[in-house]
């Protein structure tokens, strides 16, 4: 953010994180463990194999999937052959509120409040560009309070 803009002016654009780690919806959901698990993310967007948004895959998610077997599996091994067969389709959110970069920053701040969600993923002429996250909302609360201390 640069020293002129004030943060009424910010859009998700500024802010958001752009390299995004998707997945299409034909796949196994232990893929989406394994990105969550390797990248430290907790939303995984699905796309079409075009990289139109379809769907979110939330960490809360991939846990329900998890919990639905815990009297079928006791081993780790067991766990992850049930997430193997599961496919991303049949556990993504379908109904995902999403952004063009040049909505405000205080637009999604509310609309991730109000409804209760940890992210909003950014499209443009159809395609994932980008999403924000609860992490990037603290990133500019955390600046702008230093800007202001300065």
């Amino acid at each position: 953010m640069s020293h002129t803009m004030k943060a009424s002016e910010m859009t998700v654009g500024h802010i958001m994180t752009r390299k995004v780690f998707t997945i299409r919806f034909d796949k196994k959901l232990i893929v989406v463990k394994d990105i969550m698990d390797w990248a430290h993310v907790r939303h995984v967007p699905v796309v079409d194999k075009d990289g139109a948004l379809v769907g979110l895959v939330s960490h809360r998610n991939l846990l329900g999937a998890s919990l639905a077997m815990v009297d079928k599996a006791r081993t780790e091994f067991d766990r992850k052959n049930w997430l193997a067969h599961i496919l991303v389709k049949d556990v993504m959110q379908q109904s995902v509120l999403a952004v063009n970069p040049t909505a405000s920053v205080a637009l999604v701040a509310k609309m991730m409040r109000t409804k209760k969600i940890g992210c909003v993923p950014v499209v443009e002429e159809g395609k994932m560009i980008g999403i924000v996250t609860e992490h990037d909302l603290l990133h500019i609360v955390e600046k702008v309070c230093a800007e202001r201390t300065a």
